[in-house]
Formats: structure tokens, sequence, C-alpha cells
């Protein structure tokens, strides 16, 4: 089984890699022009343009670079970052770092709020909070991300002045003045933006599975024998949705990687999202392959999370494991 799972996620790095690629090396974009400027190169020598495009790879065939990319990647190195002049790894940790509040805060507030939220929709199924719950996760599925960042960045950083509009530490702040309420201000608005978009399908989908819940047999014979409808919703409903709410959570966290791109860009933040816009446009392959291996990884550690989880919220998963 886990011999089988690590071939799986091989092969998802070397297809999500390989598509990176493929797309860059098709993209418009001349990272000559974009990063030197045609003007600068109009004033520079046959020889320094050379040297240029030897720095950037314009003059190397495309399946020599991507081999020599995969031969480097099997032995740890990922290379060099064009435009940061840092080992990808370590920009990839450094813009990591400040990504992981926004992603942690996200994936915790939507999946609990989205699962709350679901519940109470399905136990109230054709009463006011269902209608009201259901209309606003419809609204939020068909929002874009950048747009809720946008809304919440007017009305709560420019408007109300409330909050910071942008970055992750203060403006003017050594590194070493930065505190911990710092970083969780800054952080606020992004991590709510994702959150807001995240929590409508996870709403949606457990409301579903809480009405089929609650028109099971199982339920139809709690009921007989007597028991409140909040006892029937914490023995046996919330069980019996929770399994499907893990799955469609942890499935998410692609979904959330997706959107922090967006985001970030939105307020700024200088985490992995803006890291990989600034390597699309910018025409660091390294980087941007580097990022393309780190986000398949930790999908599919999310998935495989899931997976081992299975077990433990329905044991009859682990014993069907165990005979096959």
């Amino acid at each position: 089984m886990a011999v089988r799972q690590m071939i799986r996620m091989l092969l998802l790095i070397f297809c999500a890699s390989l598509a990176a690629f493929v797309l860059l090396s098709l993209s418009p974009i001349d990272p000559l022009q974009q990063n030197v400027g045609q003007a600068a190169m109009g004033s520079m020598s046959a020889e320094q343009i050379e040297r240029l495009q030897a720095y950037w790879g314009v003059d190397t065939p495309p399946l020599e670079r991507f081999a020599a990319w995969v031969s480097g990647m099997l032995q740890g190195d990922f290379g060099v970052s064009l435009l940061y002049r840092q080992p990808v790894l370590t920009v990839i940790g450094a813009k990591l770092a400040n990504s992981l509040w926004l992603l942690v805060l996200a994936w915790v507030i939507s999946g609990l709020l989205g699962f709350g939220l679901g519940v109470l929709a399905g136990a109230t199924q054709g009463r006011w909070p269902d209608k009201l719950i259901r209309g606003w996760s419809m609204i939020i599925a068909s929002t874009p991300a950048f747009w809720v960042a946008l809304l919440l960045l007017m009305i709560f950083g420019v408007w109300l002045k409330l909050l910071p509009v942008g970055l992750s530490v203060p403006i003017g702040l050594e590194a070493t003045a930065v505190t911990l309420a710092d970083r969780l201000r800054h952080a606020i608005l992004p991590a709510l933006a994702l959150s807001i978009t995240g929590t409508a399908s996870v709403c949606l989908h457990t409301r579903q599975k809480t009405i089929q819940a609650l028109e099971s047999d199982f339920v139809l014979f709690a009921r007989a024998r007597g028991e409140s409808g909040k006892g029937i919703l914490l023995r046996h409903v919330l069980r019996h949705v929770l399994l499907p709410a893990i799955t469609l959570q942890f499935a998410s966290l692609g979904e959330l990687l997706g959107s922090s791109v967006l985001v970030e860009e939105v307020f700024s933040y200088p985490g992995l999202g803006q890291a990989t816009v600034t390597a699309g446009l910018g025409g660091d392959l390294p980087l941007l392959l580097g990022i393309t291996v780190i986000c398949s990884a930790m999908v599919f550690g999310a998935n495989f999370a899931a997976d081992c989880l299975y077990g433990l919220v329905d044991p009859r998963i682990r014993k069907g494991a165990g005979r096959t």
C-alpha cells in the first residue's frame, strides 16, 4: 500500500512539473525583455546578450532544460532562483513560512465554519436558517477569491482602517522587532478572504449529508425510542456526516493553494502564492518548478492524511482494508 502511494505521488509530481514546464515554455513572455527591458537590451553588446541568454536558459533546448532539472531534483538540487539569486529551496522555505499563517488559519476556519453551518442548515431544512445559509453559500461559491479579498480590503483596510491593507509585517520595522501579534494582524484579512471562499463547498456538502442522515432508518429508529432531536443530532448524525466532511476538507487544500495566489497578490502578501506569480511572469523556471513540486507534495500529503483518518473515524474502513 505504501509503495503504491509513493508511486502515485512521484507520478503526480512528474506530471504537474511537466505541465508547468510546458506552459511556461509556450508562454509568450520573454524573460530577457521582462526582467532586463527592451531599452536596456538595446544598449548591450552581443556578448552581454549571449551571457544573459545563457543565464536565463533561452539558448538551451527545452527538452534539455527539463531533463537537467529532473536530474538535479532527483539528487536534491532544485537549482537557483533566477530572480532571487538564491537556492530555490531557500526561497520556497521563506515564502512558505509566511503562507502557512494564511493556509492554516483559512483551512481551520473554513472547515469548522462550513461544517457547523452545513449541519445547522440540514437540521433546519426548509426553514429560514436553511434558506439563509444555502443562499449565502451559493453566492460565495460563485464569487472569485480575489473579489472577496478586494472587498475586505476596501471595507476593513481603507474605509474603517481597522486592519492593515497589505504585507505580512508593519512597514519600517526590523525583523527582530516584529511580534507574533503583528504577523497575526496582517494575516487576518487574507486568511478571512480564503476562509470565506472555502466555506461554501464544505457547507453545501455537509448540509446534503445531514439531510440524508436525518431521513435514514437509524434516525427513524432513534426517534421511535424517544430520543430528542438534539441527542439524535449529536450522537448519530454528526458521526455520520463527519467522514465525508473530512474528505472534502482535506481535498480542498489544492483549491486553497490556488486561491492563495490571487489573494496574496491583492494584499501584497509575500507568500508562496505571490512567489508563484513572480516566477511565472518573470520566467523563473527553477523557482516555478520547485513551487510546483512542493505544492503537489502538500496536496498529495493532505489526501493521504485523509485516508489515514478514515480508519479512526469509521473502523469499518480499517477492517475492510485489512482484509484486502
